[in-house]
């Protein structure tokens, strides 16, 4: 394929060793004892610690506690910053600095990388600037390891590696044997960060980066990672500049534990942005920024600035965070001294603003932006090293009216992003007519080579070579995005012809426009949507939360009709979708590669009158909807996109109609559905499908397109150029059958059983859940209904699947009824026949599989608590509990509680209905703890005196109310506990929906009693458990104490 000829055919060797992401690395083949299956956890780390030695760190055998911790830190600080503390004033220092009392982690992580210089004044009154690390020397830092160092919080736990940068814990290694599960390390520093490492006066609040390794896999990832249900997917592997993944310990710790790389992405590739999150870079955007920065030197001292030799670009696939690589490339060049100025260019004023606010989020201080050209010109002009953001427009604009700007003769570095847009070529001519010395890179997901060029413009021939390439298939292989599910939908027979046309030209004839925006099938499509909308993103169950989706259209007329009709489709829907739209004028300029969505401006009133007139009807919709006061002029319609963007990003809107806003640069990783009645290819294509590929969380698996044109080719072209002919494998996900029957999986080797076989082995080997008895059954239960979760989640997305379903409720005896669901689900007689075929779960066993699980997490849970695990004959180390899963089908209480009205019609002895309930509180994760709670309710109301649905959930909360109320006062008489802190302690906890040992309130509550006395522990845990079982009973209850 074109697309440059890759970085190593022209490196100079002398450069090469700067690198931290290496171009070649021969794996180490290391003879283990006996077999590296049998390698002990503790073998394991000796082995490590020993090839760390190896490379020039000191071990420490002996730190294990707090206190010989500060003290190493003292005599490693005193040499770093070539100074002696006396008692009083490393005491005062830690105090004021190092080990102030009210610091929690975000603290200490900004100490490290913002304020790691602090102005002491020692005794005899000078002053010196006391560094906790050397950003510029980095070898002046000192690296050391321990192990197995002893720290109690809320409990007492033990850690395996801890790295000391200067004597401070920044770095912590969490090891498992071979075999076991890489996320149960993960698990465990979890664990660590919930009970001891931010106990009081703490070091290891200093912890910047975990590492996690079974010695077959090995990840990287920051601790401020926001610890929720998907932080796991932003671990790391380390890698060569090939994107080739390094995860044996071995090698990972000859490459990644080399003292020069840690510190290299410790102190330079990791950005603490303005919301307190550390964001440390991925192996592939580390290997960009150096590669820029290395063109950028080599051209300086080779005198070559202003061609193609002086720049290239970086392909780096839609969805991979160009945004902070691009970040720090920019940063780091304004930091070489011979630079003058970093421009940022992007081509669009949304991306412009977005830009903006992405890196002021980096780095409040470090970015200038303009409201217009004039601005911009003030910007340039200023003596700051601030990197400037700006759209093409702007630029082009300011070089075309001012023949003399000091800047013009500068050392100057342009970054352009997703730079291929119209006004590019005559930007780039007037940038090397003016400028002098400039190096010029550009960032894009989806590059023009020669297939896709609409000029003899390419990529490559703008701002030279490919210097480094992260392409869809390296993302999806590494789990950083995800892949597309694509249905090339005709259930509009009548149409089809015209939905398989190819031909550009027969497409923009006026009859094949008028066929395409045809009333009958405008009501079909929209009919399908509303139809098929709960279930493609994941709402099917009462009150999930799932995702929203986007409707890409062909043009304004379309979005039009397809507004008006979805919108008078749902009228009398019970709950309605939140539909909004957004589209402006686009001036139809010339096109620089085929398949680019056409740029729509912040200037809605060029566009013609009827257009005008809908975009403010749909823009007083929305006002009504929000209660907000948007409006077409420039500045209102810029606020609505923002306002709209966000609301999209926080699932308040649903389905967003768009001709082409949005489907470029806009992200929302809670958007998993792409509605398409657009003709899209190659990059557009690419473009726009990837707004649904973002990783959330395990419930999401992949990006669901529903096309209702042909766009098969059209993807596999796309797919094909920006990959390889191999790709259309890994990026598309497979067939319905392939899931119902089972397939080979390409990435892994191996096979992987479908729907029927594991429904089959669940009947088989599981018909009864009361027969779940001994660990051995468990274990098998467990990791058998986990790979049930997992492929019915994927199957929800399918068509067919959700036939599947309504062919169960259907009355097969009533031929009216199968002619109803032919001519609704267009499916034949054959078709159906197979489909009764297909075993499914009834429901109610669904239920008891799912709470037999629950109750075995919930043991397994007690059973490693009380360590009696250690006896066990079972190994559970391979296994991972599939929450996520669960938890997005769960039903909520408010769900439950309609049921019992509803079944109390029925069923009339009260026995009955309590078992029935029982089993659907059980399988819910988010309500099993409020079981007794419900089944109370039930033995003391009566309930034939309720009215209805909204009377039940009333009712209920009452009571709950006063058994919450009764509960926390019986609690704190039996505890002897201070009235008054706790209940604020427990109101609190309830608030925020869990109890928590961190900070004094626990302490404030318990009776008076002195720490030292040793029943305080004791008491202090058994009041917490008590705490935390009632706040499980009663959140989101409401009411007060």
């Amino acid at each position: 394929m074109e697309g440059g000829i890759r970085m190593t055919d022209y490196k100079s060797i002398a450069e090469l060793n700067n690198f931290i992401i290496l171009d070649k690395y021969e794996k180490q083949l290391v003879i283990r004892e006996s077999a590296a299956v049998y390698q002990t956890e503790s073998s394991l780390e000796r082995e490590f610690i020993q090839d760390l030695v190896n490379q020039g760190y000191e071990y420490l055998p002996r730190l294990t506690t707090p206190k010989e911790m500060l003290e190493n830190t003292r005599v490693q600080l005193q040499m770093l910053n070539n100074t002696q503390f006396n008692e009083g004033e490393w005491k005062r220092f830690c105090e004021e600095y190092l080990d102030k009392p009210s610091d929690n982690h975000v603290d200490k992580t900004r100490k490290i990388h913002n304020d790691y210089i602090y102005d002491f004044v020692f005794d005899d009154g000078h002053i010196q600037n006391i560094y906790l690390v050397d950003k510029t020397n980095i070898t002046k830092n000192k690296m050391q390891v321990i192990s197995q160092f002893e720290q109690k919080g809320s409990q007492a736990n033990r850690y395996d590696v801890t790295i000391l940068v200067n004597g401070l814990p920044l770095i912590q290694v969490e090891l498992k044997k071979r075999g076991v599960a890489i996320r149960e390390a993960f698990n465990q520093v979890n664990r660590y960060s919930k009970e001891s490492f931010n106990s009081e006066n703490s070091l290891f609040k200093y912890l910047q980066i975990c590492i996690i390794s079974n010695g077959t896999d090995s990840r990287y990832f920051a601790n401020t990672t926001k610890r929720d249900k998907n932080s796991f997917d932003f671990t790391m592997n380390w890698a060569k500049s090939d994107n080739a993944l390094i995860k044996d310990l071995k090698d990972f710790t000859a490459t990644f534990f080399q003292k020069n790389t840690l510190l290299r992405v410790l102190l330079h590739y990791s950005v603490f942005d303005s919301s307190d999150n550390l964001l440390i870079m991925r192996p592939y955007q580390i290997a960009a920024a150096e590669r820029i920065l290395w063109k950028v030197k080599s051209s300086y001292n080779a005198k070559k600035w202003k061609t193609t030799e002086s720049g290239g670009y970086i392909w780096h696939t839609t969805g991979s965070g160009k945004t902070l690589t691009s970040f720090k490339a920019a940063r780091l060049a304004m930091e070489l001294d011979f630079i003058d100025k970093v421009f940022f260019v992007v081509d669009r004023k949304d991306l412009d603003y977005q830009t903006m606010k992405e890196y002021q989020r980096f780095s409040p201080d470090s970015v200038n932006g303009s409201a217009d050209t004039a601005g911009l010109r003030r910007n340039i002009e200023k003596e700051d090293n601030k990197i400037i953001v700006t759209t093409i427009q702007k630029l082009n604009n300011l070089i075309r009216g001012q023949e003399k700007l000091t800047i013009y003769n500068k050392q100057v570095v342009f970054i352009f992003d997703e730079a291929h847009r119209s006004q590019f070529g005559e930007a780039q001519k007037n940038i090397k007519e003016k400028f002098k010395q400039y190096y010029q890179f550009g960032f894009t997901g989806t590059p023009i080579f020669s297939e896709n060029a609409l000029g003899s413009e390419t990529t490559a021939t703008v701002f030279g070579r490919e210097l480094h390439s992260y392409v869809i298939t390296d993302a999806i292989r590494d789990e950083k995005v995800l892949k597309f599910k694509v249905d090339y939908n005709d259930v509009r027979p009548k149409f089809k012809s015209i939905e398989m046309e190819q031909d550009e030209k027969k497409l923009s004839t006026s009859e094949t426009r008028e066929a395409l925006l045809h009333p009958e099938r405008i009501k079909e499509v929209s009919q399908y949507i509303l139809k098929n909308f709960r279930v493609k993103t994941h709402r099917s169950h009462i009150a999930a939360k799932g995702f929203n989706a986007m409707f890409a259209v062909s043009s304004v007329d379309a979005a039009k009709l397809y507004y008006e009709s979805l919108n008078n489709l749902q009228k009398n829907s019970e709950k309605p979708l939140k539909i909004a739209t957004i589209f402006s004028f686009a001036a139809n300029e010339e096109q620089s590669a085929i398949g680019d969505i056409l740029d729509e401006t912040f200037e809605p009133s060029a566009m013609d009158s009827s257009a005008k007139e809908f975009l403010i009807l749909a823009i007083k919709d929305y006002n009504e909807m929000f209660k907000t006061n948007f409006g077409v002029e420039s500045k209102e319609f810029q606020n609505y996109y923002r306002d709209l963007a966000n609301r999209v990003k926080k699932q308040e809107i649903d389905l967003l109609i768009v001709v082409g806003m949005f489907l470029t640069g806009f992200d929302a990783p809670t958007l998993n559905t792409l509605f398409v009645d657009k003709n899209l290819r190659y990059h557009g294509l690419i473009q726009a499908f990837s707004r649904t590929n973002r990783i959330y969380d395990s419930t999401k698996t992949f990006g669901n397109i529903v096309t209702f044109r042909d766009l098969e080719k059209a993807t596999i072209d796309a797919i094909t150029l920006f990959g390889d002919k191999n790709t259309k494998n890994v990026v598309l996900e497979k067939s319905y059958s392939e899931y119902m029957e089972g397939f080979n999986d390409i990435s892994t080797g191996e096979a992987r059983r479908g729907y029927v076989d594991v429904v089959k082995e669940l009947n088989l080997y599981f018909p009864n859940v009361d027969d779940i008895a001994t660990e051995k059954d468990k274990k098998e239960f467990v990791k058998l209904f986990g790979e049930y979760l997992r492929i019915e989640n994927i199957l929800q997305n399918y068509d067919e699947f959700t036939n599947l379903k309504d062919l169960r409720t259907l009355d097969v005896s009533d031929p009216n009824a199968i002619e109803e669901f032919k001519e609704t689900h267009y499916v034949s007689d054959e078709e159906i026949e197979t489909m009764k075929e297909i075993k499914m779960p009834e429901e109610r066993t669904i239920q008891d599989y799912r709470s037999t699980y629950n109750d075995i997490r919930e043991w397994l849970r007690r059973e490693k608590a009380g360590k009696e695990k250690e006896e066990s004959s079972v190994d559970w180390d391979d296994v991972v509990f599939e929450i996520d899963l669960l938890k997005s089908q769960e039903i909520n209480l408010d769900y439950i509680l309609e049921l019992i009205f509803e079944k109390n019609k029925k069923v009339k002895d009260k026995g009955t209905l309590v078992e029935e309930v029982r089993r659907l509180v059980r399988s819910s994760t988010g309500s099993r703890a409020k079981e007794s709670l419900v089944i109370d309710f039930i033995n003391q109301t009566d309930l034939d005196e309720i009215q209805d649905k909204a009377s039940i959930i009333d009712r209920f909360f009452s009571f709950a109310q006063k058994e919450q109320k009764r509960e926390a006062e019986e609690l704190i008489n039996s505890e002897e506990l201070n009235i008054d802190a706790a209940k604020r302690y427990i109101l609190a906890s309830l608030k925020r929906e869990y109890a928590s040992e961190n900070g004094t309130e626990l302490n404030e509550i318990l009776p008076k009693m002195s720490p030292l006395n040793s029943k305080y522990l004791t008491k202090k845990q058994s009041v917490f458990q008590k705490i935390a079982t009632f706040v499980e009973k009663f959140k989101g209850v409401g009411g007060n104490l």
